[in-house]
């Protein structure tokens, strides 16, 4: 399916995603806005705005999303949480530093008692700040909404923070299979009227992160997993692209089966074998180390961004990271990825 391309004067991801001619392959990476920059980190201590407020004022995380263009990316995404949504639910995470939920849920009861909500009548906060972003973008560049998947925000919900080897979520899973099923359709609604909200505010395309996709049995992922990326992908598929997320990527062959336009991958995936397989189809985003980012030294961050770009040949590819950006990691690393990814020119 070839997604309609609105008039951009960089429109170098879209065009990524319908596999059409670009002059180089498009860069972002995920947590472009955040806790690696300096800039980032000097807002926020002007601010003295704890994240909880961030998120919800437009204002912020509108100037707070446009940080990474200073850097050459050819995409911004929106300074947001994937928890966010989860709130109106009544399920209000705080952040001590990381997410922390009260009262976590374990049982069919409180996992059926989350509350069903309009995400226009309860979010509109996230609508803002996207138009907000827009109308300073003025058509420069595209602007990604997101949201957490499924599978991944019922693991906060029972772990009640953020999930190690969530042997309370899978225990639920084995042992309630319809109370978790139920969670997980809910979820799947969810996001779809929050992805939704995101569409007619005017993002150019979304990504669903699976941040916790590498710890999932094949069998859980099968039969819960699965199902919820399927009916996403389905519900935006005439209006908006989604790139599928899930970190580490460890069944490949059933992100090509979830019907996403775009498989972000982790370092290990063979970037090239699974674009052929997706027969111009599926796009790719990837695939470099984080912990190569964060380590460098610069020269061999240019090597493995020529090593990526080289192992597809740059057609239907987008430039990214296998996870988001490490705390640790020196802006001048991102400066020199993005770089890097400008520099490298694709065969005639």
């Amino acid at each position: 399916m070839s997604y309609r391309i609105p008039p951009l004067a960089n429109d170098l991801l879209l065009r990524a995603i319908n596999h059409e001619p670009v002059p180089r392959v498009p860069v972002w990476l995920m947590r472009q806005a955040g806790r690696s920059d300096p800039a980032y980190l000097a807002y926020r201590e002007r601010a003295g705005l704890s994240l909880h407020a961030l998120f919800r004022h437009p204002e912020h995380a509108v100037e707070l999303t446009l940080l990474p263009k200073r850097a050459g990316v050819d995409a911004l995404i929106l300074f947001q949480d994937i928890l966010t949504p989860l709130e109106p639910m009544g399920a209000d995470f705080t952040f001590a530093p990381g997410p922390v939920l009260a009262a976590p849920l374990r049982s069919a009861a409180q996992l059926d008692a989350l509350r069903r909500y309009e995400p226009a009548a309860r979010l509109g906060f996230v609508a803002a700040a996207i138009r907000g972003v827009l109308r300073r973008l003025g058509g420069e560049l595209p602007l990604l909404g997101f949201a957490g998947a499924p599978f991944t925000l019922a693991a906060f919900l029972i772990e009640g923070r953020s999930p190690g080897r969530m042997e309370a979520t899978f225990a639920l899973m084995r042992e309630q299979p319809a109370a978790f099923r139920r969670l997980l359709g809910r979820l799947t609604e969810m996001t779809i009227a929050y992805l939704a909200l995101q569409a007619e505010a005017g993002v150019h395309a979304v990504q669903l992160f699976e941040s916790m996709g590498d710890l999932v049995p094949r069998d859980l992922y099968e039969a819960h997993v699965q199902e919820s990326h399927q009916r996403i992908a389905e519900a935006l598929a005439p209006r908006l692209p989604l790139i599928l997320f899930v970190k580490g990527s460890p069944y490949p062959e059933l992100m090509l089966k979830s019907g996403a336009p775009v498989l972000s991958l982790g370092e290990q995936a063979p970037l090239g074998e699974i674009l052929r397989r997706g027969g111009g189809r599926v796009a790719v985003q990837g695939n470099v180390d984080n912990r190569l980012l964060a380590a460098g030294p610069p020269e061999a961050i240019a090597r493995a961004v020529r090593a990526c770009i080289a192992a597809t040949g740059g057609r239907g590819h987008i430039l990214n990271l296998n996870h988001g950006i490490l705390a640790a990691t020196p802006w001048a690393h991102v400066e020199r990825f993005v770089q890097a990814a400008r520099e490298t020119a694709l065969p005639a």
